[in-house]
């Protein structure tokens, strides 16, 4: 049994579980309970076992995102409108969604990331930690504000996130000091969330301990008490329910699907497979587009699964995929990364435990003991902790440095100015995602994406950054 296998299972479970639990809920209210807490966990554990045994990179993480939850409250609101039923229609898109991944599978369509570069995928990546930070910090925030709250209750929950998010991320930090042996520190670096998790657990429990539940009580995850359907509807949904008409018509909502589940797998996966991980298993030297036509085809065939089902559909999430693959990297005495840990094992035994906590009735038990400020201060950690070796995070601190006596980078011959205005390029396009995410407008969220290819070479093309210095910048 590898301690740095074990380790990243159990800080994955946490991380995995987490989300899948907050997205049902979101969902639920959505889709008017069609799709809620138990279709979601459900899919993140079937679906996850299968694409850990199946897929070319089992180090993705796969999971829902907000934008696949826009488009699925948006195609809600269409059949709403258009007085159809949801889960045909649901159904129906996702299984033209299916095809349309499929048939680019096996066109080898992913080729067409190679225009991506690493100036979308530096954006995608902060956007992604920044949802993950900006939710802890609201969540927290708003216990202070809601009336259902006290203040003792939520300066109770502002210091249980800060003691899980303090202490993972102090003890992750363990690894590049001189204290212990080499193999002590690596050991607490590596099981630093789990730790974590167990301390803002016990701090919460000790302060319902001593002050009782009416004054320090804090809310806990909630899983479904029984496996079977939000509604109670049957799990296979009746495909023949939806007039003919709008099967067909089901096509043209497939297309903006297509375009998200494809954009953010691919995107997702062109990171996990940075060079800088030194990942070597099935793959060329150098090479980030090994095994993305055999991941599509993996997604495709669990979208068209899931669609038959009522369950949510699950693409390659990029902040737990980044953890995944940093927990299992090794380090030298310098911090820098000299390989990583390629196996299937964490993958399927992450998404088993999660799997056994909604079939199994002593897990789900235990797990409605987590206080959700401990989850709240885990979502802060994964986010902050996917942004070191992100340059495009680098470059919005170094706006803020002495140049004088900061540490030269790998830009440092390009003029300050340039990269100055190519850094505030990448913040701009970050905060129109994070707009339009938001926005009534969300479900062209993967048009904006598409679009930052186009926008990166319109530099280079227009002469606004010189050729020279935007092959610097921008070089994978």
């Amino acid at each position: 049994l590898n301690t740095q296998c074990l380790a990243a299972t159990l800080f994955l479970f946490f991380a995995c579980l987490a989300p899948a639990v907050g997205f049902g809920g979101l969902f639920a209210a959505a889709t008017n309970g069609a799709i809620g807490t138990i279709e979601m966990v459900s899919s993140t554990a079937l679906c996850g076992m299968i694409y850990s045994v199946f897929s070319a990179q089992p180090l993705t993480i796969i999971g829902s995102t907000g934008p696949v939850l826009a488009f699925v409250a948006c195609l809600a609101q269409l059949a709403n409108m258009m007085s159809l039923p949801f889960l045909p229609l649901y159904a129906w898109t996702g299984l033209w969604t299916s095809a349309i991944l499929l048939i680019s599978s096996v066109t080898s369509a992913s080729n067409l990331v190679k225009y991506l570069t690493r100036f979308t995928d530096e954006i995608f990546s902060v956007l992604i930690s920044a949802i993950f930070v900006v939710e802890a910090v609201s969540d927290v925030g708003r216990t202070f504000a809601s009336p259902a709250s006290t203040f003792t209750k939520a300066l109770l929950t502002l210091t249980v996130a800060s003691m899980t998010y303090g202490t993972a991320t102090f003890l992750k930090g363990l690894r590049a000091t001189n204290y212990f042996s080499k193999r002590v520190r690596t050991t607490i670096s590596n099981f630093a969330p789990t730790i974590g998790v167990v301390a803002g657990s016990l701090v919460a429990r000790w302060a319902r301990i001593v002050h009782g539940t009416g004054m320090a009580g804090l809310p806990c995850l909630t899983i479904p008490n029984q496996f079977a359907t939000t509604s109670g509807r049957a799990w296979l949904v009746p495909l023949m329910d939806l007039p003919v008409w709008a099967r067909w018509g089901a096509i043209l909502p497939a297309l903006m699907a297509t375009v998200l589940l494809f954009l953010d797998q691919n995107i997702t996966v062109r990171v996990v497979n940075n060079p800088q991980y030194k990942m070597t298993k099935g793959r060329r030297k150098g090479n980030v587009l090994d095994g993305m036509h055999a991941d599509i085809f993996v997604i495709s065939l669990l979208t068209a699964a899931t669609s038959m089902v009522g369950l949510p559909w699950l693409v390659a999430a990029t902040v737990r995929s980044i953890s995944h693959v940093r927990a299992l990297s090794n380090y030298d005495s310098e911090g820098k990364i000299t390989g990583t840990m390629e196996q299937r094992v964490t993958g399927m035994s992450i998404h088993t435990l999660i799997g056994c906590s909604v079939m199994f009735a002593k897990p789900r038990a235990l797990l409605t003991q987590v206080p959700l400020p401990v989850l709240m201060g885990l979502f802060m950690y994964l986010g902050t902790s996917a942004l070191p070796g992100n340059e495009m995070f680098a470059r919005i601190c170094g706006l803020f440095k002495d140049k004088s006596v900061s540490a030269k980078e790998r830009w440092s011959s390009v003029p300050q100015r340039t990269t100055t205005a190519f850094t505030l390029l990448q913040v701009a396009c970050l905060g129109a995602m994070m707009w339009v995410k938001e926005s009534q407008i969300g479900v062209l969220f993967p048009i904006i994406i598409a679009l930052l290819a186009p926008l990166r070479f319109g530099l280079e093309k227009s002469g606004i950054i010189k050729k020279e210095y935007i092959e610097i910048l921008d070089e994978d």
